[in-house]
Parts: structure tokens; sequence; C-alpha cells
């Protein structure tokens, strides 16, 4: 088993925990990311180019989220930030969960990612969600929202987002969604401050595909799982569908309520 490790060095304690984890994995192959293995004073690669089987990070949720954008490897993570939802090992728990991984003593989660396309190209997939927000402050914009091609939804609005179960449990979350469970096969559309009270999040089946239309002559941003940011003009639509691929968390215990009472009820 090869492993890889990537941490988010702006995060107090990462570093620490980098050398706690790499002492844990000795006698392990290992790659690290150019900039760990920089700040540890050793060689490494960029993490779009490492082959590896288990990608472990160390950060929050965000750290995970910008490696899922660059590697396909399993990924576990050691919480170095706030809440870490995703993540799996606690930072004062590094050598017991490195035992459990090197022992084999896991499952493998698979969630879906969701596929966004605009005219006609491919742009990056996400974990959580696609967020399309007004590009100018304290400006709402006009969407129209179509599931499987037929009007779901007509609204003004700062912005919308189209979420994944694991996404529904960030930032749609956060703006008035329902959590859905990852076993669940749907997406959520949620609107952000719209103008219109009756303009609610919905949840759509993944077979649908969900395409938002920017009706007037006016640009947005369209922000794929906090990490990637594109400029949109307006007069334009993007599609949202189910993409072919899926990604793979490292999970010791399979309970996503008791995860969700710990780290979004009693944390904090």
């Amino acid at each position: 088993m090869r492993y890889g490790l990537y941490a988010n060095l702006g995060v107090e304690m990462a570093e620490e925990l980098s050398r706690q984890v790499l002492e844990c994995l000795d006698g392990e192959e290992v790659c690290l990311e150019t900039d760990v293995a920089s700040r540890l004073g050793m060689n490494g690669c960029p993490l779009e180019e490492m082959d590896v089987d288990i990608l472990i990070t160390i950060g929050g949720d965000g750290t995970m989220l910008r490696a899922m954008q660059k590697s396909d490897a399993m990924i576990i993570g050691v919480n170095a930030g706030v809440v870490g939802f995703l993540t799996e090992i606690d930072r004062d728990q590094v050598k017991e969960g490195i035992a459990r991984l090197r022992n084999g003593d896991y499952f493998i989660e698979r969630r879906i990612k969701l596929r966004t396309v605009y005219e006609g190209k491919e742009m990056a997939e996400a974990v959580n969600e696609a967020v399309i927000h007004t590009d100018a402050v304290a400006k709402i914009r006009h969407f129209r929202v179509y599931v499987d091609g037929r009007l779901a939804s007509d609204l003004r609005a700062d912005g919308v987002i189209v979420a994944t179960p694991t996404g529904s449990t960030c930032y749609a979350m956060s703006v008035g969604a329902p959590i859905i469970d990852p076993g669940v096969n749907a997406f959520v559309f949620v609107p952000m401050a719209p103008f219109k009270y009756a303009a609610r999040p919905m949840v759509v089946p993944t077979s649908s595909t969900i395409t938002v239309e920017l009706p007037l002559d006016r640009g947005c941003l369209l922000v794929i799982d906090g990490q990637r940011e594109y400029h949109i003009p307006g007069k334009t639509k993007l599609e949202f569908s189910l993409s072919k691929g899926y990604c793979r968390f490292i999970r010791f215990e399979d309970n996503f309520y008791e995860r969700m009472h710990d780290k979004l009820v009693t944390s904090l």
C-alpha cells in the first residue's frame, strides 16, 4: 500500500501532525506533497502527480476537498480544523487511527459526485456542491431552473446551489436546505436569499438533469466545492447531472447520524 500526505500548512498544528503521521507510517512507502515535504526538509511531488493508494490529509473539510480536486485516491482526513465533518481521525487519535489504517481495519464509503457542463465544456466535478453566485456585491440575479427540461423555479436571488448529499451538510445546510442521508440518490437545489418567499429548496433524483439559466445579460461566478472559480456571462445555461465517477472516503465507523450529531450539534 502506498500512502500520500497532504496538509494545509496554514492550519495550527499541521506541521506537528504531519510529523506524527510520518512517524506512525514508519516502514511504509509515503509520498509527501511538495509544500509539506519542503517544510519537513524532505523530497516530495505535486499532489496531482502522486501515484498513491491512500491519501491522508491534515486540515479540515476544505483541505480534503482541495485534495479530491487533484487526486482520485482513497482519502482519509486528520482533523486539524474546527468541525471537520468529512475527516475521520481526531488530532489526539493519530497513533490509533494510523494503526487501524495500516492494519486494514476500515471500510470504503463511496459518495456520488456532481457533473457540471457549461457551453458543452466539462467543468471540475464537485463532491459537495456547485454554487452560482452574483459577481457583484449586493446585486441579485435572475435564475430559471429546469429539471429534465421542465421549468421548476423562476426566481431572483443572490445565487443558487446544487448540492450532493455530501454537500447537504455544508453550504446548502447553512442557507436552509435539508440534510440528505448519503445513502439517498438525490441532489438538492437551494436558492440563496431569494426575493420570493415561495422559492424553496427542492430535492431531485440523481437520474435527473438540472439546468440553470441566466436569462439576463448579467454575469455570475460558478464556484465548485469552494476550490475552483469560473466567470459565467449572462444569457447562458449550466447543466448539472450525476458524474460517472465517485469519491472514496476511508471510514472506521458506519454511523452518519452519530457523526452528524457530534459534528453539527454538539461541536463548537
